[in-house]
């Protein structure tokens, strides 16, 4: 059976998906796996038919609808429920608060949702992102990425000063959800997902190595050690309401979304 898979970005943060696909090709599936292209929307490669299942997140959806395209994925699966981003500077820095980013400068990640969840957590630690010097490019004296990390220190992570949140998810067309691609898929997912949450990172990383040539093991082990640490993994493949509403919660005060989207035009309940 031919399931097609793309990912928004590629990261070990998004290890249940890669562990799913190495799974199902091990059952003899061809499963084809991309990561989106500059220009490519996510809704606009599933509306066509070009790919069959896709990581992204329910927050992907939002301003989508409220520009009235349609029609538009429905989100089946969760990823994540942190945050995946940490803050990295050039040494060590025990003790870090995040009083410590007022007037230093900051390269964050400029997609919608990183910089929504960067703001709220400043926000929930008693910063305004106003106050930090926040640059696209150049040099800065702390990075904003996904592990696993090549360079520096990270001294924070942005999932855990913040509550949980529907962050990462799958979805598909609705018609697909009919076919038995979606049911051998979601049947794989849920054990892939589990598998990753509970097995030592070292197995883990061994299993996912050929998805990340060129990084080093022990890095990319200590990447795997972090998330299942943050309690990325936990819980069920559900996308929980709670979970779905928080994420509504910092876009809105991010100023990121017009209204709050209901959860049953969004999410497979």
């Amino acid at each position: 059976m031919r399931i097609r898979v793309t990912a928004s970005r590629h990261s070990a943060f998004y290890s249940p998906l890669l562990s799913c696909v190495n799974l199902l090709r091990s059952e003899g599936h061809d499963v084809p796996y991309g990561v989106l292209a500059p220009g490519q929307r996510s809704y606009a490669l599933i509306r066509d038919g070009a790919t069959d299942v896709m990581q992204s997140a329910v927050s992907s959806n939002w301003n989508a609808r409220e520009m009235g395209v349609e029609p538009l994925p429905v989100h089946f699966a969760q990823i994540n429920q942190r945050d995946g981003f940490f803050l990295v500077a050039r040494e060590p820095e025990p003790g870090f608060e995040w009083k410590q980013l007022e007037g230093r400068a900051l390269l964050a990640d400029q997609g919608a949702q990183p910089l929504a969840m960067l703001k709220y957590a400043a926000g929930h630690n008693g910063v305004e992102l106003k106050k930090i010097n926040v640059v696209r490019s150049g040099s800065a004296d702390y990075v904003h990425q996904q592990a696993p990390i090549a360079s520096g220190e990270i001294v924070v992570s942005v999932g855990a000063s913040m509550p949980p949140v529907a962050f990462s998810s799958l979805c598909c067309a609705r018609e697909y959800q009919k076919s038995e691609g979606y049911r051998v898929f979601l049947n794989a997912y849920a054990k892939a997902r589990e598998w990753v949450r509970t097995a030592p990172a070292g197995e883990v990383a061994q299993q996912l190595a050929d998805f990340f040539a060129g990084v080093p093991a022990e890095r990319l082990t200590d990447a795997i050690v972090r998330y299942q640490g943050l309690g990325c993994w936990d819980g069920g493949i559900e996308i929980p309401r709670d979970l779905y509403e928080q994420a509504l919660t910092v876009f809105q005060a991010a100023g990121s979304i017009a209204w709050r989207h209901r959860y049953e035009e969004v999410v497979s309940a």
